[in-house]
């Protein structure tokens, strides 16, 4: 194993989002691709609550999941992609899609989790636009029939 690698470096170069956050949900890490993808600089993000990206309607799902986690040590997200919507500091709806690693401390406790994220909203869009006009191709398909 290479350990030369300057990870602050490979954070802050990657264009994914890359956000910590503790225990409680509060941000710890976010990288210059967490600023361009949400809006928010890495001062008005770090010790801020997770609800700053997550859509108000959200939230009580989100927190029941992450406590879950927080309490179990485990999460079906460090394999399987996590598809759901977030929100841009300008209040936009984003589609965004992420994996999830969680941090140990050296007894076994969790103390972070890192999410590694990816905006889908123009893929989202895109895919939506094509099953609206596929829909009404069926529809006038049918209605030849």
């Amino acid at each position: 194993m290479n350990t030369n690698i300057d990870c602050q470096a490979l954070i802050a170069a990657v264009g994914d989002a890359i956000i910590a956050s503790d225990a409680s949900g509060a941000i710890t890490l976010w990288n210059a691709g967490a600023e361009r993808m949400f809006g928010y600089t890495e001062s008005e993000a770090l010790g801020r609550s997770l609800d700053l990206i997550t859509p108000e309607r959200l939230r009580q799902r989100h927190w029941d999941g992450y406590h879950k986690a927080m309490d179990t040590g485990t999460t079906k997200y460090g394999n399987d992609l996590l598809r759901v919507p977030a929100t841009h500091k300008d209040g936009r709806s984003m589609s965004i899609a992420f994996t999830v690693a969680m941090l140990f401390t050296p007894e076994g406790a969790v103390s972070a989790v890192v999410a590694v994220i990816r905006d889908e909203t123009q893929r989202f869009q895109d895919e939506r636009a094509l099953r609206k006009r596929l829909a009404e191709l069926e529809g006038l398909a049918a209605a030849d029939h």
